[in-house]
């Protein structure tokens, strides 16, 4: 398999470095440029046109990116409107989900929100660049989680009216999970998780499709609706 371009963007250099020598040493990835501004960022994804860019959802440096601590999704939106065979990855602190949802506020398709403890995770980590490359999506489950928890403060049904185990499956689809990946996370058949999915699709009013970002488009109408 051939390698995956990344430009990585980080603002801390031990951060940075220790990101890239984890991507490095997986023998998956080469690391094409790390910069640690918003600037050098959108430079490099110009001029090397990477396949995926991985950014802190901080990055200092930019008059242009005027929306101060959504650098790095603000720079996604760039380079996503100047090329779309460039995939995106934000690495966020935040799990409020209104920070994924500006991500994906034009569409699901190549890009990930991660919170940045999933670095340490190297699978993880891969997973959504890898995601991302192909034109899929990921949004860290933790952040569905965060707002499920929510919604059971306020009390009251979800208002898509999913079943409790439609929601499992719907966490799991943020986690960027095939069927038969679910259905091994939740112990059932795939012929059940596809009964699941499809009933998900259906109250969610999202034409049924096997790809990734249909799937977290699911996942993001869902968060939308809170």
């Amino acid at each position: 398999m051939a390698e995956l371009r990344v430009v990585l963007a980080e603002d801390h250099y031990l951060v940075r470095e220790g990101t890239r020598r984890l991507l490095e040493t997986s023998g998956e990835i080469e690391v094409v440029a790390a910069v640690g501004t918003a600037d050098e960022l959108l430079d490099a994804a110009g001029r090397l046109r990477p396949d995926v860019v991985v950014t802190d959802i901080r990055m200092p440096g930019s008059a242009d990116l005027v929306r101060p601590g959504m650098e790095g999704i603000d720079a996604a939106h760039r380079i996503r409107a100047a090329s779309r065979d460039i995939g995106v990855v934000v690495l966020s602190q935040f799990s409020d989900a209104m920070f994924a949802l500006d991500l994906f506020r034009d569409g699901t398709e190549g890009r990930a929100y991660l919170l940045k403890d999933r670095v340490g995770d190297i699978d993880e980590l891969l997973g959504a660049i890898r995601s991302v490359a192909a034109g899929g999506s990921v949004i860290d489950p933790k952040v569905v989680e965060g707002l499920l928890a929510k919604r059971g403060v306020r009390g009251g049904p979800p208002p898509a009216e999913l079943t409790p185990r439609e929601l499992d499956v719907l966490r799991e689809m943020a986690h960027g999970l095939s069927n038969g990946g679910i259905a091994r996370a939740l112990h059932l058949s795939v012929s059940a998780i596809e009964k699941h999915v499809n009933s998900i699709f259906m109250k969610l009013a999202l034409e049924n499709s096997p790809d990734t970002h249909r799937r977290v488009a699911a996942v993001i109408t869902y968060l939308g609706s809170a």
